[in-house]
């Protein structure tokens, strides 16, 4: 008897978690949402990010604001979701660097990417290009190798700071055509296209959608998209396979995640909203316009990617001994 009256109470808790869960899904959200963005603004991100904000506030019916937590290769904005109330108002843009690349390239860390989050679903990859500074000689690929080992170190490449994908592919080049470039760290693609610009930095390696509206300018030279085939915005731009770089081991993504505690009815509910606005026409044109290649799915599928992803990363980080 005593038996038969536990599963009765076990049944009877199990279905009031069940009424709970579903009174969260219909009531969430109650309040406005906070997109924590960990990249400066004005950057391609921040621009995907704000574009997503905007639909989501209309098909959630809040307000979800967008707050630029910049610096410490995303440690800062990564920190600030960890510890963010996890009732499915705080939902977070992550990348590679947060997830994939400081757990092998910090020392310390002060949030944890397996147990502090939740995936929600991948956005998209970045369609990058090389680009170069006006007053910098080189015109081609070809002739940026010749220039870097003939330099000796003297020349500097934008990063998003030391251990992050940018700097990692600038040892990773150095490494591949026997030269060297002195690294320099900005908070984002924004800053580093300015320093491009204002003659601050000679190279980097950025997502093209920071360059949209500098495709045919003289103040920025794209040398190399990295791209299956060359884009017809420019089409007299080789791909980096074309032009000799060979295929860099990694590619920068951008995610979104929660805090640890989130429960399933509001991550499942973030998701169905998140995917719907990616596949929209509306998303589709924007993402082609900033050279964002789509690539969101489920939770579960997010979760194998950013596991696969952090492998690759660490046996990249291993043969530079980034730190």
């Amino acid at each position: 008897m005593k038996t038969y009256t536990s599963r009765l109470a076990a049944l009877a808790g199990a279905v009031a978690g069940l009424w709970a869960g579903v009174a969260l899904a219909q009531s969430f959200p109650s309040k406005p949402l906070k997109m924590i963005v960990p990249i400066a603004a004005g950057s391609v991100t921040d621009v995907a990010a704000r574009f997503l904000a905007q639909e989501l506030t209309t098909s959630l019916g809040q307000p979800v604001v967008v707050v630029n937590r910049p610096g410490a290769n995303m440690v800062i904005g990564a920190q600030e979701c960890a510890r963010s109330d996890p009732d499915g108002h705080t939902i977070c843009v992550t990348s590679a660097d947060a997830m994939s690349y400081n757990p092998f390239t910090l020392d310390q860390m002060s949030y944890d990417p397996d147990k502090d989050f939740r995936p929600v679903t991948n956005m998209y990859f970045v369609i990058e290009g090389l680009i170069a500074s006006r007053n910098n000689p080189a015109r081609t690929v070809a002739e940026m190798h010749d220039l870097a080992v003939k330099s000796k170190g003297a020349l500097n490449f934008g990063t998003l700071g030391p251990g992050s994908t940018t700097d990692t592919f600038r040892k990773w080049l150095s490494e591949t055509w026997g030269a060297e470039f002195a690294a320099v760290p900005y908070k984002g693609g924004s800053e580093i296209i300015n320093a491009t610009i204002g003659n601050q930095i000679d190279v980097s390696r950025i997502g093209l959608g920071n360059v949209a509206g500098y495709l045919n300018d003289p103040q920025v030279k794209i040398l190399a998209v990295r791209s299956t085939k060359r884009l017809p915005e420019i089409p007299n731009v080789p791909t980096m396979d074309e032009a000799g770089i060979g295929a860099y081991p990694g590619r920068p993504w951008w995610g979104v995640v929660v805090p640890a505690k989130t429960s399933d009815e509001v991550v499942t509910r973030l998701n169905k909203e998140i995917n719907a606005v990616l596949d929209s026409g509306k998303a589709r044109e924007f993402m082609a316009k900033n050279f964002l290649e789509l690539a969101f799915g489920t939770p579960a599928e997010f979760q194998e990617f950013l596991k696969q992803d952090r492998a690759s990363a660490g046996q990249l980080i291993k043969k530079f001994g980034v730190k």
